[in-house]
This record gives C-alpha cells, sequence and structure tokens, in this order.
C-alpha cells in the first residue's frame, strides 16, 4: 500500500479549508484516509497552516510521499527541515 501525504478539501462552496491526511494512494481526493496530520485555510489573511510535526514526521519516516503543495505546507510549518535533519543522522 503506498501512502501518500495529502490535502483533503473540506467547508462550503468557494470556502475551502483543507486537512491535511495520510491517506492510501488508490483512494479519492475527498474518500478514505488513515489519519489527520494538519489542517491548513488558505483564505484567512494570512493563510494558517497547522502541522502536528510527530505525525507528519512519523508518516514521512515510514515512506509517505508529500505531494507538491502538502511539501510546501511542510517547508513553511518546518516541519520538512525537522524531518530531514533527523533522515540526515
Amino acid at each position: 500500500m503506498a501512502v501518500k501525504l495529502r490535502l483533503m478539501r473540506m467547508g462550503k462552496k468557494k470556502q475551502p479549508t483543507y486537512r491535511v491526511v495520510a491517506a492510501d494512494s488508490s483512494s479519492p481526493r475527498d474518500g478514505r484516509f488513515i489519519e489527520i496530520v494538519g489542517t491548513y485555510a488558505p483564505r484567512s489573511e494570512p493563510s494558517v497552516v497547522n502541522i502536528d510535526s510527530a505525525k507528519a514526521i512519523k508518516w514521512l519516516s515510514r515512506g509517505a510521499k508529500p505531494t507538491e503543495r502538502v511539501e510546501k505546507l511542510l517547508r513553511v510549518s518546518g516541519t520538512w527541515d525537522e524531518f530531514t535533519a533527523s533522515a540526515s543522522k
């Protein structure tokens, strides 16, 4: 089973909020997921990114691949730097 860290759309029409989830790569975008890793609210000023670093690093160390957007969000939150620092040891 290939796991991806990706966004799951929530919220009303034209007012999106997203969950960052660990999901099987074959499941649909808003379908089944394994675990919620964080949230992303792009419409607030400035946009709000809440990532649980421990959960994200756990999934990344298990081999989960983040999508491009999720990787950017991980970089913004600082989680990506924590992961690469721990992976290089």
